[in-house]
């Protein structure tokens, strides 16, 4: 076998264990874009479970207290038993949640679900993508990191298509057969080779590295950057969150990766997404029904994902990202200025595709850059060292922000109208693009050194020599605390 064709061989097989780290993503999808098709069921007549507006709610924040209570558990489990391991156990979880909520006939039962839901999915969405970012190649490690939010946006795809016209419980089935697919092939894939060298486990490191790369690939280089890399962040001996904090480049990746983690709820879209057949009916439109045009928002975003996704290696992180928040923050405020005119009482209805086609503009410009970007720069953007706390650290503070964003929303809707979140939401995703221009590294193409290197001299690529002279001058970690 020549070497592109080991190369071939070696691209197809990261793909399809990408695919598989990933199915979980769809389930994800399913359960955030859950409440949307069925709050409305549950406060119908037709539902089997009689609930209030409140408890009905409540069912959106169950599953972010359980993503909270599991930040502990996500920490423990991706250093001491692997990320392989970690996504099984949490696909297993997963499984039984939906069959919980496949039979449950009380709101009791549907509360815990979500809530164990919600520990289940911060363990997979911690663990996935540090298992694709260490197992890809620096070429295409954005395509493959993005492929988490192509699967999620597919289960979102799904539950809007199915929520409103199966049966109650059509939706888990079809979750819970994803989920087992993922639990029984995933037990047959190799460990990430960098948790491996991590664990001084060299030759298990590199037999998982040959499968990754092609049999026949000359892996050598790559294998010795690893090395050097797990060797250099064994000596680092990380400890605490206080360390994080302390050491410079840890520090900056995890300001980054709060402030971006932030920036995507506080751009509406778990708001949207779990509201938005209400947010719909509340614009009064006369040209679509709520149901068909929350399928037609799920799929452009899928659609958007997928382009951004394909893109990402080739256009880079940034601009992605600069365009997308402009482009969101538009579209939001257009959406608040609507739902503002509407209020002071002015006839919207020969306007009222103006709220339509502000959302589906967002699906496709919140996707391709707000919406993708950062799960792939989690990815990248923390050392092997530490990655298990600091993807778990931003994964909390994405978690915490869904409920700031959540009660925002809620409560200025209720207390003022349903343009004030609107206006808040846009301000954020304006700022967010002015960070991003000036704070943010551009990662694509660079290995996961470079990248470090990159944060320990300043957040910008540009002074990257510099930051590698400062290495060759055998500066000490401790030098560059602050």
């Amino acid at each position: 076998m020549d070497d592109s064709s080991s190369g071939v061989m070696g691209t197809f097989f990261q793909l399809f264990a990408s695919v598989i780290a990933n199915l979980m993503a769809i389930t994800d999808g399913m359960t955030m874009g859950w409440t949307a098709p069925m709050i409305p069921y549950f406060l119908s007549e037709e539902s089997h479970i009689k609930m209030t507006r409140s408890q009905a709610e409540w069912l959106e924040s169950c599953i972010l207290i359980g993503a909270i209570l599991g930040l502990p558990f996500t920490i423990y489990f991706v250093e001491k038993i692997g990320r392989r391991k970690s996504l099984i156990l949490s696909t297993a979880l997963l499984i039984i949640c939906w069959v919980v909520i496949a039979v449950g006939d009380r709101v009791e039962y549907l509360y815990a679900a979500r809530l164990f839901k919600g520990l289940g999915l911060n363990m997979a969405f911690v663990a996935a993508p540090m298992y694709v970012g260490e197992i890809a190649h620096k070429k295409i490690r954005g395509f493959l990191s993005s492929i988490t939010f192509v699967m999620m946006l597919i289960g979102v795809l799904l539950i809007y298509g199915l929520g409103p016209f199966v049966p109650y419980f059509v939706p888990s089935v079809i979750a819970g057969v994803v989920l087992l697919i993922e639990c029984v092939v995933f037990y047959f894939l190799p460990e990430s080779p960098y948790y491996l060298m991590m664990n001084n486990e060299h030759e298990a490191a590199k037999e998982s590295l040959k499968r990754f790369r092609g049999k026949d690939a000359n892996i050598e280089e790559e294998l010795k950057e690893i090395t050097e890399t797990a060797m250099k962040e064994r000596n680092e001996q990380i400890k605490s969150l206080k360390e994080l904090y302390q050491v410079k480049n840890y520090r900056k990746a995890l300001q980054i990766m709060f402030i971006l983690n932030f920036a995507q709820l506080f751009s509406s879209f778990e708001v949207i997404m779990m509201n938005l057949h209400e947010i719909l009916e509340s614009a009064g439109s006369i040209y679509m029904n709520p149901s068909i045009a929350a399928i037609i928002f799920a799929a452009i975003m899928l659609v958007s994902a997928i382009v951004a996704a394909a893109t990402m290696d080739s256009f880079g992180r940034k601009v992605l990202l600069v365009v997308s928040c402009i482009l969101t923050g538009i579209c939001l405020l257009v959406l608040a200025i609507y739902f503002n005119v509407k209020a002071m009482g002015f006839d919207v209805e020969k306007i009222s595709w103006i709220p339509i086609a502000s959302v589906m503009v967002y699906a496709a410009v919140f996707k391709v850059g707000l919406g993708m970007v950062p799960i792939v720069m989690t990815a990248e953007i923390f050392a092997s060292k530490i990655k298990a706390i600091g993807m778990t650290a931003a994964d909390g503070a994405y978690v915490l922000a869904s409920i700031i964003a959540l009660q925002v929303y809620f409560n200025l809707k209720s207390a003022f109208g349903i343009y004030v979140p609107f206006y808040i939401f846009s301000g954020c995703a304006f700022s967010t693009s002015i960070y991003v221009v000036f704070f943010v590294p551009e990662t694509k193409g660079k290995s996961l050194e470079d990248i470090q290197r990159m944060l320990r001299g300043r957040v910008d690529d540009n002074v990257e020599k510099g930051a590698e002279a400062a290495q060759e001058t055998g500066e000490s970690p401790k030098a560059n605390l602050g």
